[in-house]
């Protein structure tokens, strides 16, 4: 069953999250991820608004939070923390 990695951000850190997206969106595709939503214009009906919004599909819950495991990600992440404040879900779809 697909997957989807959604992320709600607000960045602090330009430069730092800069560096976070240049190694995350590799490790993502490595693990089947694929952008659907990343940063577009949105409508923050209910709840604390995040100026950045990324969805990601991937294959599977498992691949997802493997991805998000996995050594490259986690590398990538060491950019983020610290340079933004971040909500992330894995969300499995109904097919």
């Amino acid at each position: 069953m697909p997957a989807l990695w959604i992320a709600h951000v607000t960045v602090t850190d330009a430069e730092a999250y800069g560096r976070y997206a240049a190694l995350a969106g590799p490790a993502i595709a490595a693990h089947g991820g694929e952008f659907l939503a990343r940063g577009g214009r949105y409508v923050q009906l209910e709840g604390r608004g995040h100026a950045r919004n990324v969805v990601a599909q991937f294959p599977s819950l498992e691949a997802a939070e493997a991805c998000y495991r996995s050594p490259e990600y986690q590398q990538a992440l060491d950019h983020a923390r610290g340079a933004s404040e971040r909500d992330v879900v894995i969300v499995e779809t109904t097919g």
